[in-house]
This record gives C-alpha cells, structure tokens and sequence, in this order.
C-alpha cells in the first residue's frame, strides 16, 4: 500500500490506472497506445471503451483519459481534462557506484520516489558492476514515477568514470559526498551549512572508494561531505538514507 505523505489539498487518486506516455498532452488529443500498455489495459486491468486512465510525460502535468478500443490488443486514450499541473522536485542529481541487478533495481526506484532530477551512474576504482543497462534503468523509472504518483521522471545518464565526471564538474551544483570519516557526526548539521542552490548526492561502492578518489574528493572546494551514522550501511540503503536527509533539509521536504 503506498503511503499518501504529500501536501495536496485533496486525496490522490491512487486506484486508477496510471501510464507513461512519450506524446505531447492537451484538451483533445488522443494518443495511440504501444503495443504492452493496451495489452495491459485491455487484458490485465480488463478494461473496456470509456474507463479513465491517468496518464503523464513528464512534462506536461497529469491528465484524466478514456479508453478507445481499437482492436483486441490495440486502444487509445482520449484526453479529457488536467487533473493536476506539472510539479517538479528539487534540482537534485544522484551519483552513484552501479550495483548488481536487483539491487540496482530497487535503488533507483527509491531515487526515482525521492524526487530526483538526474541519476549518473559513476564507474569507480572499486566498481563491482561495471555492465549497466540505461534502458533497464530508464523502465525502472517510469515504473516507479507510474506507481506512486510522480510527474517528473528522471534523466538517466549513460555511466561514467569519476574521475571524467569531476572534473567537468559544474562548480555552483555542491556535491554531497557520505563519508564516514566526514568532520561533522551528525549529518543535519553538516546539511544545514549548505546554502539553498543545485545539489547532488555521491555515494560509493560497497568496497568504499579509493584512497586517491577520497583525497581527490575531499579536496574539491564544491565537495561537502556527510555521514550517515555509527553503523556502515549497504549503497541501497544509503541512498534512501541519504536522499532522505537531503530532501529533508533543503529540498522539498521543509
């Protein structure tokens, strides 16, 4: 059962089917279903001519359609009315160490729920999982955007060294680095020393970073580092631990 944190004035529909569409949204536009989103709603869900479907592309906000059958495995939906305006989340990338399947899996769906703009895969010295599927990514996404409600589905970048990354850095966006060893214990207060701009969350992989990529981290003036408490904790749980602060004190959770 998902859980309804949110500020909205009114309850969200959560019982309605909801897709991901590529087509532009607006009053009278239909937009013609692939081939797995009809067999879904028309063999699955076992819905007929004129059910109300929610549908989203991430940038035209949320809309209320009806089914258009078409054939046995063909439909399409027919927008009817907005039912809400495109909301984005905070200006928050994450960057992390890819994992092996499911649990690649399961940590970017969690990002993908915690709002973020951007997901980068960053390939380290100690990178177990250098293979990283964007398309399985990218499905990964939309899954999650689709089930619990979001209308912003973050980009998914094609893997990249650390090192290459840093140092095309975009300076203004500070670089949250999880760091045990970070000089400040308690991580709200750390965050809290951070002026409000873009962001991004660094986390590493399960054999930690290397020495040079630690001392290069450390040394970078956009680099702020955090910890994440007394105990060491998976990379999956990390990034929900650590998304989940940062979200907390300056993104759109205040």
């Amino acid at each position: 059962m998902l859980a309804r944190f949110s500020a909205m004035t009114e309850p969200y529909d959560f019982r309605s089917p909801r897709l991901f569409v590529e087509a532009d949204l607006g009053v009278g536009a239909t937009v013609p279903l692939e081939r797995e989103q009809a067999n879904y709603l028309l063999n699955v869900m076992r819905l007929g001519d004129g059910a109300g479907v929610l549908v989203f592309n991430g940038h035209d906000g949320e809309w209320l359609a009806r089914v258009e059958t078409v054939g046995k495995r063909q439909a399409n939906l027919a927008l009817e009315r907005q039912t809400r305006p495109q909301t984005n989340g905070p200006d928050l990338h994450y960057l992390f160490a890819p994992l092996k399947r499911a649990r690649l899996d399961y940590m970017v769906q969690k990002a993908t729920e915690m709002g973020v703009a951007r997901l980068q895969p960053v390939l380290t010295r100690y990178t177990v999982a250098e293979r990283v599927k964007v398309e399985r990514m990218r499905a990964n996404t939309i899954e999650a955007a689709e089930q619990c409600g979001i209308l912003r589905v973050p980009e998914v970048a094609v893997p990249e060294r650390l090192d290459r990354a840093l140092a095309s850095w975009d300076a203004g966006r500070r670089l949250i680095f999880c760091d045990e060893g970070a000089p400040i214990a308690d991580p709200i207060a750390a965050l809290r020393e951070i002026a409000p701009g873009p962001l991004a969350v660094l986390i590493g992989p399960e054999g930690g970073f290397a020495p040079e990529e630690r001392e290069t981290l450390i040394a970078l003036p956009f680099v702020v580092r955090i910890a994440l408490g007394p105990r060491i904790m998976r990379a999956d749980t990390a990034a929900v631990a650590a998304l989940t602060l940062v979200n907390a004190v300056l993104g759109d959770w205040r």
